[in-house]
């Protein structure tokens, strides 16, 4: 039971952290005055694409959000920090 547990509070997170990366490029997209149709243009894909990611259907390989990001003049920071402990 444990196991099974643990699997989901690890998919809870990973939905937690996708819905954040989507809202961030949302936000700056939207700042920018870029409609999906403008970046999808830029980076020289396809509108859907834009519009399933930003709806949470797929999940874009890290190269596409570096081009994403790219395109919108931003760049993106990865940083990984220990967990806070139950103490």
């Amino acid at each position: 039971m444990k196991k099974a547990d643990e699997t989901m509070e690890m998919e809870k997170q990973q939905q937690i952290v996708k819905q954040q990366l989507i809202g961030q490029y949302i936000k700056y997209r939207k700042m920018k005055h870029l409609t999906q149709e403008d970046l999808a243009g830029v980076m020289g894909i396809k509108r859907p694409n834009i519009s399933r990611f930003e709806s949470g259907q797929c999940n874009p390989t890290l190269d596409l959000l570096v081009k994403m990001a790219a395109c919108m003049d931003l760049e993106i920071r990865v940083e990984l920090v220990e967990k806070q402990g139950d103490f």
